[in-house]
């Protein structure tokens, strides 16, 4: 069985026959950009060890950063007014999401150095989220310039630049957030009566994803080694981050956290995130197994 293969069969047997554990000892790392006054992780570390995230400054403008061997190196597409990079392939490409001077948003593929800006054609806003060794990127296309209400819609688009996009049945809005070197998709969608739930699209078929007994699941990335992270909210109204690997769910917190959210996870099992302290400040986290 190839690796797709088994993620997929490991992401359908997670809703059958779901178990579930709870995290045992890690070592978390707590990461603040120099004086931000809020900063999070997304989509890695890559292979190479090298984090990509979103500081917000003492003016509340919001900055992309780099994170590589204990070195910050901030970054912003021209004309931006709030950077989101998402994801950083190990080659060090990174992509995400810009807002304009309009409040618009819009993708961004930064190589070399050089930004490219990727929109969905039609759509008022849009948002790229990962980028496989195949050159898919994937993304959400969004019904308001801002992408920050509204429905969205899944989409990935080809390494020639054909978009193709989708939502999965009863969905009245969707995300993709990382397309793997297979094609399979994993994301998260919302429902005719307003449930969040992860989602996996792998040769047309579609795979719910909910953690057990939560009223709310969230995706919000996956890897190669048949594993996904996100976010879910218990009967009891309180978020936590989960990690679903060999069909085990693991829900996790922040140590004395109020709020935990996973929102990326590396080939190794290093998995990234926010976290909010008893304070109310936000921080990006790094989990190690």
């Amino acid at each position: 069985m190839t690796k797709t293969n088994q993620l997929l069969a490991i992401c359908t047997i997670s809703i059958v026959f779901a178990a579930l554990s709870i995290a045992s000892a890690q070592v978390y790392t707590s990461v603040d950009f120099p004086g931000a006054v809020a900063t999070t992780l997304n989509g890695g570390p890559n292979p190479e060890g090298t984090n990509i995230g979103s500081y917000t400054d003492t003016l509340g403008v919001t900055h992309g950063f780099v994170l590589k061997k204990g070195v910050f190196t901030s970054f912003d597409p021209p004309g931006s007014t709030a950077t989101t990079p998402n994801w950083i392939s190990p080659q060090g490409v990174i992509v995400g999401s810009f807002l304009d001077s309009s409040g618009a948003s819009h993708g961004f593929i930064l190589s070399g150095g050089q930004y490219t800006t990727v929109d969905f054609p039609g759509a008022a806003g849009t948002a790229l989220t990962s980028l496989n060794p195949s050159g898919q990127m994937s993304g959400e296309s969004c019904t308001v310039a801002s992408c920050s209400s509204g429905a969205t819609h899944s989409f990935v688009v080809s390494k020639t630049g054909v978009f193709t996009g989708f939502d999965p049945p009863g969905a009245t809005s969707s995300a993709a957030v990382t397309v793997i070197a297979s094609g399979a998709v994993f994301g998260s969608y919302t429902d005719s009566g307003g449930v969040g739930h992860g989602y996996l699209l792998y040769h047309g078929t579609y795979t719910t994803i909910d953690f057990p007994g939560a009223t709310f699941t969230f995706v919000g990335a996956g890897n190669p080694e048949r594993e996904c992270v996100g976010l879910y909210t218990d009967a009891a109204g309180v978020n936590h981050a989960f990690l679903l690997s060999n069909g085990v769910f693991t829900s996790f917190d922040f140590p004395g956290d109020i709020f935990t959210d996973a929102s990326g996870i590396n080939p190794g099992g290093i998995i990234v995130g926010i976290y909010v302290d008893s304070a109310g400040f936000v921080h990006g986290f790094i989990r190690t197994p």
